[in-house]
């Protein structure tokens, strides 16, 4: 019988481990031509509910990278539609809302979330990976509430967020409703996938980022730290991340989460230098998986280095793989991560 490799666990939790252990966000799918050519007979919705064919998804990256982790192939608005959103995936566009929020009343005609009625997929597919496929930590995810928000704001993606944020501090009322429902829906939803077998959590408020701290403390940091709080009975390590956030990495860290994720733009030295002492997770470019293999090398390096240093530390992209990375270049990468690790922590 295969061990089970516990060591992205024992990291989250700040426990001595052997080597660094890594996973790569968005590992599943995209550059894989396995995928690819699933993909061309279904779409994003069509393989996540399918259980069968999204574990195997899921799980590919484990088999070819030896990574330490899965992390669910799903898409971030998975559990939108169960409260009555209508959303769609549009490919090269992403998800596109057809009754984005305006008004108090938009936000009191959203329905109540149930995982056994809305997501029953999601829940078959982890108890597929968890109990028969597995031999490391499958990591359970949710969009946390502003990213949510944005998109039901805005109507689908944005780069400015000018909608969004204008909302918020115009409409607080109608704003802080909406953070309510998110959150008993974000809860909800990580409940289920952890009864499932989800060993690990990651909210993803990947476009925090475009608020400022005031703003974030305001409007942002009680509704996090609410399902941050709520979930600490699962007993599951919990991580948050966002992408061109440095900026709020020390509002997180006053969150009740177990490990911080970094992007690329503020590295773990200067995370800590900055008081943050819980574990952290990142935090290569990932452009720099094009680049030659002496380069990411050397970044890769500097990153364990800094990682053994701060003493708990996951290695993993500062955001996710993009379709043009080769999976020779993250196996290889995978290998250095562990040998190289091991060796600064004999």
């Amino acid at each position: 019988m295969t061990t089970f490799n516990d060591t992205l666990l024992r990291a989250a939790k700040g426990e001595k481990i052997d080597h660094t252990p890594v996973w790569y966000m968005r590992q599943a799918g995209r550059s894989q031509p396995e995928y690819r050519k699933i993909k061309e007979k279904y779409s994003l919705e069509e393989i996540t509910h399918q259980p069968e064919l999204c574990a195997y998804v899921t799980k590919l990256p484990v088999d070819q990278y030896n990574v330490d982790a899965a992390i669910l192939y799903k898409d971030i608005v998975t559990p939108l539609p169960g409260i009555g959103v209508d959303v769609k995936i549009k490919p090269g566009v992403g998800p596109v809302i057809s009754n984005p929020i305006r008004t108090v009343q938009d936000v009191h005609n959203l329905g109540d979330f149930s995982a056994e009625e809305h997501i029953p997929f999601v829940t078959d597919t982890i108890k597929l990976l968890t109990q028969e496929q597995l031999n490391v930590p499958l990591i359970g995810f949710a969009g946390a509430p502003f990213t949510l928000a944005s998109y039901m704001i805005e109507g689908g993606p944005s780069r400015s967020y000018n909608l969004t944020k204008s909302f918020m501090v115009s409409e607080p009322e109608t704003w802080f409703a909406l953070m309510d429902k998110l959150a008993d829906t974000t809860i909800a939803y990580i409940e289920a996938q952890v009864n499932a077998g989800a060993k690990a959590i990651q909210i993803f408020d990947s476009w925090v980022g475009a608020l400022n701290v005031s703003d974030y403390r305001i409007f942002i940091k009680p509704v996090m730290t609410r399902i941050f709080s709520e979930l600490r009975k699962f007993n599951v390590p919990l991580i948050t991340f966002g992408v061109g956030a440095s900026h709020l990495a020390n509002e997180w860290h006053d969150l009740p989460v177990d490990v911080v994720g970094l992007d690329w733009r503020l590295s773990i030295k200067e995370a800590g230098e900055r008081g943050l002492t819980k574990p952290l997770q990142g935090n290569l470019d990932p452009s720099l998986l094009l680049a030659d293999w002496s380069i990411i090398e050397d970044r890769a390096k500097a990153i364990i280095e800094q990682g053994v240093e701060h003493g708990s530390h996951i290695f993993n992209l500062g955001h996710g793989v993009f379709p043009e990375v080769q999976p020779a270049t993250l196996k290889k990468l995978t290998e250095l991560i562990h040998e190289y690790s091991a060796q600064l922590r004999k």
